[in-house]
This record gives C-alpha cells, sequence and structure tokens, in this order.
C-alpha cells in the first residue's frame, strides 16, 4: 500500500509537471478514439485510412478555425467593452449591494491600517508581473503548439488504422491474454467513440437551439452564446451554471425590465433540464452512467491538474476506467462505485429483499 500511494503520488506529480507533453497526446488519443468509427465505415466503401483520416482531421481543424474566425469580432467586442458591461451590471445590482458596503468598507479600512503601521524605514518589494499582451501572446503560442500535436497525432493514429492495437496485442505471450487485450481495446474504443460522438452531437445541437432561442428573445450576438453552451455544457453541472450565469449577467444589461431580462436565463435552464434529464440519457443509456459523485471529483481534479482542458476531458476519462474496471474481477468494486445504477449482486439481493417482504405481508 506504501508503494502504491508513493506510486500515485509520482503519477500526479510527473502529470503536472509534464503537462505540456501529455495533454496534447491525451487528447491525441480521445480524437483518434471518436473519429476511428467514420474512417472504418469509409474504409468499408473504398477509400483508404489515409485518406479518410487526412480528411477527417482536415474537416476538424477547418470547423474550428472557422467558428474561431466568425466569433472572433463578437468576442473580440466583448472583451472591448468588459469595463462598460462591468460597470452597467453593477448598476443594476446596486441593490444587493447595500448588506455588503458595509463589510467592503471595514476591509478598506483594515487595509489602511495596515499600509500605515508599517516602520518608515522598510521598503515594499513588488515583484513585477509579465504584460497583458506577453500573457496573451504566450498562451496563444502554447495553445496552437498543444493544437498542433493533437491534430498531427491524432492524424497519424487514424492512418495507422489496427496497427497500434497490433503493437498491443504483440506484447503478450499468452493467446488468452492477446484476446482478452484484444477485447478489452476494442471495447474502449467503441465505448468512448460512442460516448464522444453522441455527446458532442447532443452538445451541438444543444448549442443550436439556445443560440436560435436567445436570436428570438432579442439578445445580441446568441451565436457566441450558443457556441459557448455547447462548449461549456462538456463540463458535467459546473458548464451548464455558467452558461447561464453568463446569459444572465448579459441579459440584464440588454433588457429594460427585469421580468423581461429574466427569460433569456430561464430558456437556458430549460434547455439544459431537457437535455441533462432526457435526451443524454435516453441516448447515451444506462450502460455508461457514470456516478455523480465520480463525476464531481474527476472533474475537479483533472481542472486542478490540467485547468480547463482538463476539465473537459474527466469524464472521456472516466468513462475509459470504468470500461478497463468492467473486463478485471479485482477491479469490479471500483467500476461498481463509478456507475450510476446498482451492480447486479446488490439488484438481486434487494430483489429477494422485496420478495421476502411481500411473503411475510402475505
Amino acid at each position: 500500500m506504501l508503494l502504491a500511494g508513493i506510486f500515485i503520488l509520482t503519477g500526479i506529480y510527473a502529470l503536472y509537471f509534464a503537462r505540456d507533453f501529455v495533454m496534447p497526446v491525451v487528447l491525441a488519443f480521445l480524437l483518434a478514439l471518436m473519429l476511428t468509427p467514420i474512417v472504418r465505415f469509409l474504409k468499408k466503401r473504398g477509400m483508404p485510412e489515409a485518406l479518410s483520416a487526412t480528411l477527417l482531421v482536415l474537416l476538424s481543424v477547418g470547423a474550428i478555425g472557422s467558428a474561431g474566425y466568425f466569433l472572433s469580432g463578437p468576442v473580440v467586442q466583448l472583451a472591448n467593452d468588459a469595463p462598460a458591461i462591468g460597470r452597467r451590471i453593477t448598476a443594476r445590482l446596486s441593490e444587493l449591494r447595500h448588506p455588503f458596503e458595509k463589510f467592503v468598507e471595514a476591509s478598506h479600512q483594515v487595509e489602511k491600517v495596515t499600509e500605515t503601521a508599517q516602520e518608515p524605514g522598510v521598503q515594499r518589494v513588488v515583484l513585477a508581473q509579465p504584460g497583458i499582451i506577453s500573457q496573451a501572446a504566450g498562451n496563444l503560442l502554447s495553445g496552437a503548439t498543444t493544437a498542433a500535436i493533437t491534430f498531427v497525432l491524432s492524424l497519424f493514429l487514424l492512418a495507422s488504422g489496427t496497427l497500434f492495437y497490433e503493437k498491443i496485442v504483440q506484447s503478450f505471450t499468452r493467446l488468452s491474454e492477446k484476446k482478452r487485450a484484444l477485447r478489452i481495446v476494442y471495447d474502449v474504443e467503441r465505448e468512448i467513440s460512442r460516448y464522444l460522438l453522441t455527446v458532442a452531437i447532443i452538445n451541438a445541437g444543444l448549442g443550436v437551439v439556445i443560440a436560435l432561442g436567445l436570436w428570438a428573445l432579442g439578445m445580441p450576438n446568441p451565436a457566441v452564446w450558443g457556441v459557448a453552451a455547447a462548449a461549456l455544457n462538456f463540463l458535467p453541472y459546473v458548464g451548464a451554471l455558467a452558461t447561464v450565469l453568463l446569459v444572465a449577467a448579459m441579459s440584464l444589461i440588454s433588457f429594460d425590465t427585469l421580468s423581461y431580462a429574466l427569460l433569456a436565463p430561464a430558456f437556458v435552464v430549460m434547455c439544459n433540464i431537457i437535455e441533462g434529464q432526457l435526451v443524454t440519457p435516453l441516448v447515451v443509456g444506462r450502460r455508461l452512467e457514470i456516478n455523480a459523485v465520480a463525476i464531481f471529483i474527476a472533474v475537479a481534479f483533472w481542472s486542478w491538474l490540467w485547468g480547463f482542458v482538463g476539465a473537459l476531458i474527466a469524464v472521456p476519462l472516466l468513462v475509459i476506467v470504468k470500461v478497463f474496471c468492467d473486463h478485471f474481477d479485482s477491479w469490479s468494486n471500483v467500476g461498481n462505485f463509478l456507475s450510476a445504477h446498482q451492480g447486479q449482486e446488490q439488484a438481486e439481493i434487494d430483489a429477494e429483499t422485496e420478495a421476502s417482504r411481500a411473503g411475510t405481508t402475505a
């Protein structure tokens, strides 16, 4: 147990400090798993794997680039208007600030007392922070490098076909181990590709519906909020809440009356409830339903480890872990914990208990 704990802590340490390398590799594998069924479908129709992989990767890059180009104008405009938007939101919420004004004033007084209590000969050292432009340039370069590694590696994985799987199988010596490894690999591919494709299509549909609904309500820049809703919905629970808060903030400064301003966030809440409670469970099915506690822990952990990208891939990685655990008896308890429904044994015990109670009552 001690060695296992040391190994886990060392692995977390390595994942944190090697995130610039490991993160695009993980993203590439997830993207390749999602697009593999399409490549195989096209292969059955006579298209070579290298050609179909290249077309799919180029289409993905083109779609993301086109969306970024068309949305860059409204996003830049929102960024430029951020100070004015903040002042207008503050003015609309001024009634809610009165209970906290005394607390804010007291904190300012404490800061003044702390500053005046310093010795007269002591110099204060302030570390110079990098400018906004340099930070933005660094983030842009890092994001471009991550995207390049992700798409190029996913292209190689898709174009190689089953070569990667063959290498995994060849690493085992016994025939039973080869069969088991191949079964696990194909199950992971099937489940994660089905999950990612399904969730991506559902989120895209949710974004379109929200964009059209906000456009009908007269909300400015409805396409931006539709794309934001589709992207943030990959974050369980937190993404939907963030979308509602953003839309509510913009709605407060866009409409004159408070009652009409609440229509936009109410519409977003309704769409998220329908998607989360009806559409996704019906389409995805119960096989890949994950325990809400496990989802929350995974999102919190990966967001701390890799930021926003880590939060996006937390649930797909959790699905992969669950599929692995379902193939090993020694890890069945972990798979049962990750599952959102009761295990088969517990269901049988509950059924026997209900039957015995019914017999006793009779």
